[in-house]
């Protein structure tokens, strides 16, 4: 498995997830800590989201 395939497959759906997990952090009122850093969270996200999904495997190459 090649690192385009592994980031199709695991790492752009992870950093989707980090996203959303960033929003309930912020948008859940009973930990202090999570709150400060839910926007911090959902830009590691984001900015994760933006780089694994520039990286796609080839037309050659099948997605498994």
């Amino acid at each position: 498995m090649t690192f385009p395939q592994i980031s199709a497959k695991y790492l752009e759906p992870l950093s989707m997830w980090i996203m959303v997990a960033g929003m309930v952090a912020l948008l859940q009122p009973w930990s202090l800590f999570f709150h400060r850093y839910g926007v911090t969270i959902i830009l590691v996200g984001l900015v994760g989201f933006l780089i694994f999904s520039h990286i796609k495997p080839g037309p050659g190459q099948q997605q498994e």
